[in-house]
């Protein structure tokens, strides 16, 4: 898991440095671990419609991708792992002006939190929270 990490901050740290913009030329990457892990327990449950099973495990994965498009210009890209009911991830996108925005997030119980960066200076920066119940 640390390890999809560091992969994704490097290539992103790695492709902000790269100044020379070749013609037509593409980067992308993917990565997905997932969808569950852990013991798997059997849940059932009568009702009007009869005797209904279904199995319940805990939810864990992680995914990353990115993408840096010369030609059109397209840089975006997403990371997020889920372990049970708390989620964390980050995306990045690179905007008309050359901001490139980030955007830090992460939601559980107490609800979802992100907290939006930008590349360059401007009135834009703020912490967004919203709770919601279960």
């Amino acid at each position: 898991m640390i390890s999809e990490l560091v992969l994704f901050i490097s290539m992103f740290s790695s492709l902000l440095l790269i100044d020379a913009k070749p013609e037509g030329h593409a980067h992308s990457f993917q990565h997905f671990l997932g969808p569950v892990t852990g013991t798997e327990h059997e849940v059932s449950w009568n009702d009007d419609n009869g005797s209904h099973e279904d199995y319940v495990a805990q939810p864990h994965y992680a995914f990353s991708y990115g993408v840096e498009d010369y030609h059109t210009g397209d840089y975006h890209g997403q990371k997020e792992h889920r372990d049970g009911s708390d989620v964390f991830g980050e995306y990045i996108v690179k905007e008309p002006d050359g901001n490139i925005r980030t955007v830090k997030y992460r939601a559980g119980r107490d609800g979802f939190h992100a907290k939006v960066l930008n590349s360059h200076r401007n009135d834009r920066e703020q912490d967004i929270d919203h709770h919601y119940d279960h």
